[in-house]
């Protein structure tokens, strides 16, 4: 392990785009074990994940993870310090200890055994949206081919790499993942999107476009969305883990996800 004035010279240098000037700086480089006020820095993303993530602005967010997350901090004794981290340098940076926690499922992780994860807050399940003209159809990966998936950029599919990687399929990423809708609906050669069903179904009805897109019946994945932690951050999963099978035993998840459906 390097020496802290060491780590701090090698993670000082790390140049950061204006977007993450909140932080700019090595927050933690391991899990606070005693001591008052410990923080949680949680990266909430630069756009959110509706309905589980939800910038409200003004420095404010909500959804259902995050409330599950906010709660749970709070009954640990944890500060929750929120910041908004550009995809591409989310990893980079909690391994660095700029941030000690993001949502993901753990097969949405490149290096999944470089982190620790807390069990599921709920399950992802990504089907995919087209516009209702379309003519395509998702009867599996096997006829799966000569189409275009509109992706939010940087994302990764584990069912998908090898077709996208063999030119079986095309993949045209946008940055922002509120855009996908928008492109498929407006672009040209763009055949389906993926994204989760409450995620696509809460688009669709925050943007008033009810009636023109319709979902795949099959699911292309069903994964449990997780806190993604460093590794040092074991004793703060295991309580972190207790408090949320209470919070799903009590009813007191289910009346989360009611308030967003």
């Amino acid at each position: 392990m390097l020496h802290p004035l060491l780590r701090w010279l090698a993670t000082a240098v790390i140049p950061l785009a204006s977007t993450v000037a909140n932080a700019s700086e090595p927050v933690t480089s391991s899990e606070p074990l005693n001591g008052e006020n410990p923080t949680l820095n949680f990266n909430v993303s630069t756009s959110g994940y509706p309905p589980y993530l939800i910038h409200l602005g003004e420095d404010r967010y909500g959804g259902i993870a995050y409330e599950v997350v906010s709660r749970i901090s709070e009954r640990l004794g944890y500060h929750l310090k929120p910041h908004e981290i550009p995809r591409k340098r989310v990893d980079a940076m909690l391994q660095d200890g700029y941030i000690d926690a993001t949502l993901r499922a753990r097969e949405w992780t490149e290096t999944p055994g470089d982190f620790l994860f807390t069990d599921a807050i709920v399950s992802i399940r990504e089907v995919f949206f087209t516009p209702v003209e379309s003519d395509f159809r998702f009867d599996g990966l096997e006829k799966l081919k000569d189409v275009t998936l509109v992706t939010p950029l940087g994302y990764h599919y584990p069912e998908l790499e090898p077709l996208f990687e063999s030119g079986i399929i095309g993949r045209y990423e946008v940055s922002d993942d509120r855009d996908i809708f928008t492109y498929l609906l407006h672009g040209r050669g763009l055949d389906a999107t993926i994204a989760d069903l409450a995620v696509g179904q809460w688009i669709i009805r925050q943007n008033n476009w009810q009636g023109r897109f319709r979902h795949s019946d099959q699911a292309l994945s069903d994964y449990g969305y997780r806190l993604m932690l460093r590794q040092d951050w074991a004793s703060f999963a295991e309580a972190f883990n207790k408090e949320l099978a209470e919070m799903k035993a009590s009813g007191e998840l289910e009346q989360i996800l009611n308030q967003y459906r």
